[in-house]
């Protein structure tokens, strides 16, 4: 087969609409048959509704652990959102390609798929291994089933890079993530009998004070971490839902609240602190109608990734970059669920910005992709060398 570009192959990626709530199989089958052109077998593990699906596949030797170049296919919505393009079609204007996740993070699928064919002709020593998940953009939640299946695996991988976008500059941590819904019971009735009801708007403003005062408290007092550009953790409430009519006592209220923590926080004990709140609060409520109440369900969690920038690793992947910038970055990945859950020591590195990403008019540039297809070009021929099954054994890797 002709080679594809990495142009033609992300026009391809966006024109599958990978939304979290839709099936992302179509776009899976499209990679399972453009690997299988090259020779390349991959391997489904599939959700349990049968209806989307992570890819594995492995190329180089089979005996032994290699770099994983990681990456989600799902992107976040685009209702409600002004979008100048269309999104689900790619568009080229000067040094800019548009289109729903073409920085977040199609382009470096793309890129990944592009250096597949200089992958396979390549005599590598250490394999190359390809990690495709879903449902990333909804708490990498996706991500869990294949790293399950990797922990069975007798070759797991030694290192793993995460393509989302920094710029192509290098990225040794990021904070870690916590939301939660907390659902209030109150009791209804007339509003001109206010007293006699529970009012879960009211109860619900409660714990939001305390939220934004622990997120004051954290930004005066920390710990900090100045790795960060927010160097501390963060606490807010993004979802408010409750009452419904004003002359009403509304019964129920929800929150959706998150924690996004530095490593040196322990988000369980944030969270305690709230629930002891919250309990403090229930108690008042039960006084009024004894079937108030108030629940918590956690909606997703992944941790925090760390790294030190003097790790082996690190300079491995940085000697293979045009940009020797080190940074943290604030937003989450599934890098650390491969560093705690299986023990792979992870960086990220990927074309594109954040700044773009989960944006209407979305876009990636031809210079970050390029940058891209140099670092997997360098990456490739390192993998070659006969002294990297040794800088494997030091340690570098693994």
């Amino acid at each position: 087969m002709s080679q594809m570009s990495v142009t033609d192959l992300l026009a391809e990626l966006v024109a599958f609409d990978t939304t979290s709530h839709r099936s992302n199989l179509p776009l899976i089958e499209f990679i399972e048959a453009y690997l299988a052109d090259y020779g390349v077998a991959s391997r489904r593990v599939l959700d349990d509704s049968g209806a989307k699906a992570n890819l594995y596949a492995t190329i180089g030797p089979d005996d032994r652990s290699g770099i994983m170049l990681s990456g989600h296919t799902d992107t976040v919505p685009v209702t409600g959102q002004t979008w100048r393009v269309e999104p689900f079609q790619l568009t080229a204007e000067n040094e800019r390609l548009y289109g729903r996740g073409t920085a977040d993070m199609k382009g470096f699928l793309a890129c990944v798929l592009a250096a597949v064919p200089a992958m396979v002709k390549a005599d590598l020593n250490v394999p190359i291994h390809l990690a495709f998940s879903h449902d990333e953009e909804v708490g990498c939640l996706g991500v869990r089933t294949l790293i399950n299946d990797l922990a069975h695996h007798p070759q797991r991988p030694a290192a793993c890079v995460v393509g989302e976008p920094t710029s192509m500059r290098l990225a040794t941590a990021h904070k870690g993530k916590l939301a939660v819904c907390l659902k209030l019971r109150g009791k209804a009735c007339h509003s001109g009998m206010a007293p006699e009801g529970v009012n879960a708007i009211h109860a619900a403003a409660r714990l939001i004070t305390w939220v934004e005062r622990k997120a004051i408290e954290k930004a005066q007092t920390g710990p900090f971490d100045e790795r960060f550009a927010i160097p501390h953790t963060t606490l807010q409430v993004g979802v408010v839902q409750g009452g419904t009519a004003l002359n009403i006592v509304p019964q129920d209220c929800r929150i959706d609240l998150e924690i996004r923590n530095v490593p040196a926080d322990d988000v369980d004990m944030l969270l305690a602190e709230l629930m002891s709140e919250a309990s403090l609060l229930e108690a008042e409520m039960r006084r009024i109608h004894p079937e108030a109440g108030i629940q918590m369900e956690r909606l997703s969690a992944y941790p925090g990734l760390s790294m030190a920038d003097d790790e082996a690793l690190v300079g491995f992947i940085v000697a293979l970059l045009d940009d020797c910038t080190r940074e943290r970055i604030g937003y989450g990945t599934e890098g650390g669920l491969f560093q705690q859950e299986l023990g792979i020591p992870t960086l990220i590195c990927g074309p594109g910005s954040m700044d773009q990403g989960h944006q209407p008019d979305e876009f990636v540039t031809h210079e970050q992709l390029a940058r891209c297809e140099t670092f997997l070009r360098r990456l490739v021929i390192a993998l070659e060398a006969s002294e990297t099954p040794a800088l494997l054994s030091k340690g570098a890797l693994a």
